[in-house]
């Protein structure tokens, strides 16, 4: 069991350290195609959250964006493979802020082909984010292995 857990873990992971590979290999000086497709959405993004809670959000440069996110899921994924709590955390930290920027299907009328794509992909990434959290509740569910007490040995006269 212990091996088609460890498959299970590192398939899993493949999808974030995939990812994590081909944005770190087009990074560049400007964050890459990664930081160009993400602009968008990020000043829209930026732009409710500033008229929603009426406060300024701080500039912060894409290009350091990508590279957490990069962090994030490269570090994460190769921990998660390990069984690491803390990888999941990660992971999960990643697909809690990137998924609500990069799939605004809330930004977008019902009947418009962009809507039913960012939606299905935003429900993919809720399901990742299932998995995870799953994930975490069995890690911790589970019973830590006590070493077996040895009998005392009885003494013989």
């Amino acid at each position: 069991m212990g091996f088609v857990s460890f498959l299970g873990r590192a398939l899993f992971a493949a999808v974030f350290l995939l990812s994590a590979y081909q944005e770190f290999n087009e990074f560049g000086a400007d964050g890459g195609p990664a930081a160009k497709a993400l602009q968008p959405k990020f000043n829209v993004f930026v732009n409710n959250v500033s008229s929603h809670l009426g406060v300024a959000v701080p500039h912060i440069e894409l290009k350091h964006v990508i590279a957490a996110t990069i962090g994030l899921k490269g570090l994460g994924g190769l921990l998660f493979i390990l069984s690491s709590s803390f990888g999941a955390y990660l992971l999960l930290l990643h697909l809690a802020f990137v998924t609500p920027i990069v799939y605004d299907f809330y930004n977008y009328d019902t009947e418009k082909a962009e809507f039913a794509q960012l939606f299905g992909k935003f429900i993919e990434n809720v399901a990742l984010l299932g998995a995870l959290l799953f994930f975490l509740g069995m890690k911790n569910s589970i019973p830590k292995r006590q070493p077996k007490k040895k009998a005392p040995k009885s003494k013989t006269n």
